[in-house]
């Protein structure tokens, strides 16, 4: 019989919180506890702003605030306005923040060589297979699909990858497409929506109006390092739920059909090919799927 999937992940909590030392109020030796020290090591040797870490931790804004109090007490951070924008403040570390940097990087390479030293080549080999996957999928399940503002600096990031990947794929030159775009994904017809993890984008997708009254999804991305995580579907989903939520009966979509892998996804979903319906020159596949 399969065990649960909840059991088995609850099981590799317990085993690798122990084996890295996260119970310990001594962190690596540092005089640390775990959440001090990860935070230290996100900070780096180039710094970041509150905001930032926020993200990337997932951390709640007191609690963050309390961490960053401590390590400023013991000397090792800084936390001043950000000079290209004093709404933001920004953390550095100080020299003796750096030195107490480079000692948990070093103590953590370390203690990572001790725990698969007893293991073959071909032991080793197949943990880092899967640990990369449990990487991936569990980085997957827990990204966050929120509804932004084109403009957002989230978006627009999103998009400029988005835009060069077609462009190297077919050649698609953008001119003041997303101008277009970004003026009908808004409400209350439409939407776009960012995908992020560790507060990076990884992808996006938008739903805007068609003269018909249907919605046609558009702009769909997933960074190349998430490929195969099943992320593209689940945003796909995700675009569907919240079209149906504004009212719409029918989606559209067009592609190029040199993105087959796009192509294998929609006809999955149960998107059906149909005929042109707009006049996108870069478009060669329409498809339709009722909601």
């Amino acid at each position: 019989m399969l065990e649960e999937p909840t059991d088995v992940v609850r099981r590799f909590n317990r085993t690798y919180t122990q084996r890295i030392g996260a119970l310990d109020e001594s962190f690596l030796g540092t005089g640390r506890p775990l959440g001090p020290s990860r935070l230290l090591f996100e900070i780096g040797e180039s710094g970041a702003t509150v905001r930032e870490l926020r993200d990337r931790m997932g951390l709640d804004s007191g609690y963050l605030s309390r961490l960053l109090r401590g390590l400023e007490g013991d000397g090792l951070v800084e936390v001043r306005p950000d000079l290209t924008d004093a709404r933001r403040r920004r953390v550095t570390l100080t020299r003796r923040g750096r030195t107490a940097w480079r000692r948990l990087d070093d103590r953590s390479e370390d203690l990572a060589r001790t725990l698969v030293a007893p293991l073959s080549d071909r032991q080793r080999a197949r943990l880092v297979d899967a640990l990369a996957t449990a990487d991936l999928l569990v980085r997957a399940a827990t990204v966050r699909l929120e509804d932004l503002p084109p403009t957002d600096a989230r978006a627009v990031e999103a998009m400029a990858a988005y835009f060069a990947e077609i462009g190297r794929r077919f050649g698609f030159e953008p001119g003041d497409a997303w101008r277009v775009d970004a003026e009908s994904m808004t409400a209350p017809d439409g939407f776009f929506v960012v995908a992020t993890s560790d507060g990076e984008p990884v992808a996006c997708g938008g739903v805007q109006r068609l003269p018909d009254g249907s919605a046609q999804i558009k702009r769909m991305w997933v960074h190349d390092g998430w490929r195969g995580a099943g992320l593209g579907a689940r945003l796909l989903r995700h675009l569907e739920d919240r079209a149906r939520e504004h009212g719409y009966a029918v989606v559209r979509l067009d592609t190029n059909d040199t993105l087959t892998e796009a192509i294998a996804m929609y006809e999955r979903a149960g998107y059906r090919a149909i005929a042109r319906y707009n006049d996108n020159p870069w478009a060669r596949c329409w498809f339709e799927k009722d909601l």
